[in-house]
Formats: structure tokens, sequence, C-alpha cells
């Protein structure tokens, strides 16, 4: 049956993942429960695009049993400039990452991926990236691809362009912050704020976003992830400005690979109906104005 006829098939089904079992080569603690784990996987590497993650599980334990979705932080190179491996960043939030979070150097990870879509590599003068806790993982990457700091992807995409990037990033307080030095580096406008005010603005980082329009031109593009409430409300600013706005939900899932439905999200039809969507293969990333909230 054609794929495009076929219900149960979707652009991006795991038809193309690659599965092992490789090794921890670092896992750092960034902020607060907040660890980066680099594991090798060149192969996986080379295809991986921002936005998309691979479902991760700890090899030799049966408890936790399941692997967890996590989003790709960012592709590290070889001597040669080879891709080599990625880093996922993950919060230290029950079973699998608390043990996750004391693995060394050696230790061994089944890991299976690229999954879902990626952000969509298009031209623009201003992308705008909006994220909410651990939301700000997949933000390293596109923001570089945006930059032409570095490519994605076999073949490498083409089209993704920006003369600004700029990071709205909002954390509960200055020690859940994770990758700042990381996101500066690579040229990102990085704006702070803290539920608490210990670091930026306190207050809410939509303050931030809607700060950040009130400054921009046109061709503004806006990129988030975080919290569901969060993304709604990134959502309506963006509709409220006319601004195109993507969103990554952090559904949870447990297979990845669109079989459990487990991971469903409300999504509208061209004739204003709605219907549910897997979130590990139409998505995770979806046009906010798409999603019913």
């Amino acid at each position: 049956m054609n794929d495009i006829c076929n219900p149960l098939h979707a652009p991006y089904y795991a038809d193309k993942a690659i599965q092992l079992t490789t090794e921890v080569v670092e896992n750092v603690q960034l902020a607060r429960d907040t660890f980066r784990v680099r594991f090798a996987c060149p192969d996986l590497a080379a295809r991986i695009t921002p936005g998309q993650f691979v479902m991760l599980r700890l090899a030799d334990m049966q408890d936790p049993l399941l692997g967890r979705p996590l989003a790709m932080y960012d592709v590290y190179r070889d001597a040669c400039g080879a891709p080599a491996g990625i880093d996922v960043v993950y919060l230290v939030h029950g079973k699998m990452t608390s043990k996750l979070a004391r693995f060394t150097p050696g230790q061994p990870l089944e890991v299976w991926g690229p999954l879902g879509n990626g952000f969509p590599a298009e031209k623009v003068e201003h992308l705008i990236m909006v994220a909410g806790g651990i939301g700000q993982t997949p933000f390293v990457a596109l923001g570089k691809e945006y930059l032409a700091r570095q490519t994605y992807g076999d073949p490498a995409r083409e089209g993704a362009a920006a003369g600004k990037v700029t990071m709205c990033y909002g954390a509960r307080s200055a020690d859940y912050l994770a990758g700042v030095d990381d996101f500066r580096a690579c040229g990102i406008d990085l704006k702070i704020s803290t539920d608490d005010g210990s670091a930026g603005h306190h207050g809410l980082v939509t303050d931030l976003l809607n700060e950040t329009l009130d400054q921009s031109t046109a061709g503004v593009q806006i990129a988030c992830c975080g919290p569901e409430r969060m993304m709604e409300a990134v959502s309506k600013v963006a509709a409220e400005r006319n601004v195109p706005c993507w969103v990554s939900l952090e559904t949870p899932m447990a297979c990845g690979i669109g079989i459990c439905f487990t991971c469903v999200a409300k999504v509208r039809q061209d004739d204003g109906s709605w219907d549910y969507k897997r979130t590990c293969v139409e998505g995770p990333i979806f046009a906010a104005d798409k999603i019913e909230w």
C-alpha cells in the first residue's frame, strides 16, 4: 500500500533507525539534577537532526525494562571532524535517570534512533528559541545549524539559516540552568528568566519572548520546548502576533517507534476537526497552531 494512503505509516516511522549497544564516553553534571551523557555511535550521529530523539536503555538491567526518550543535545566529532557520537542532556527524575546519573565511562547503554522528525530547516531572519526547564536540550544543535556552525543529517540538511538566533531560557532557579556556556559559545543571544529571580529576569519566559518580539522585525520564527503549559502560552503569543511557531512535545513514550500508541496528542486537521497523532513518529515537532492544548 502507498505510504500516503496507509494510516499506520508516518513520514518519520523508524524504518531507518539504528539499534546498538555502546558505551558511555562521558557523564558529567551540568546543573542541579541535570547531566550530559556522551556515547559513541558514529552511524547514528551522522543521521540525526536537531529535534529528533533516541530511546535509551541501561544495558544488562531489567529494571527499568523499557527505554526512555531523550532528545539529541548535540553531535560530537572525532579529530578528523567526522561524527563520532551524540550527547543527550537529562534531568534526574525517576528510576532510570537516577541509575544513569551513576554511570561511568565504559558502562554499556542500549540505544536506538534517530527517531521522530526534526525542526524544519528554513531560512528566516530571526529564529527565537523558547525553552523551559529541561526543554533547552534540542536548542544547542538547532542554534548551531541556523548560524551555520555545524551541519546535521546524511545528506546534510539544507535551508536552515538565520541572521540572528535568540534563546529565551526559563528555569526554576539559577542552579537549574544547564548548558549556558554552550549556547553563548556558538553565538546564540541568550536571555534568561528564573521563577525566583536568582538569575536574569524575575518572571516568566514568555515575558522575555514578548520583549524579544517587540524588538524584532519581519522574518521571525519560534521554536519551543518545555512544560506543556509553557508551550501553550508560547503558542498563544505566536498566534496573537501571527508568528510561525514549532513545538517539540514531551509526551511520555513507551516504545518510541509507533507501536504502543501511548504518546498520542490531539492534532487539528485541515478540515477543522482533530485526530490523535503519535508523537514518536508524526512528531515530536508539530506546528503550534495545530495542537489541541
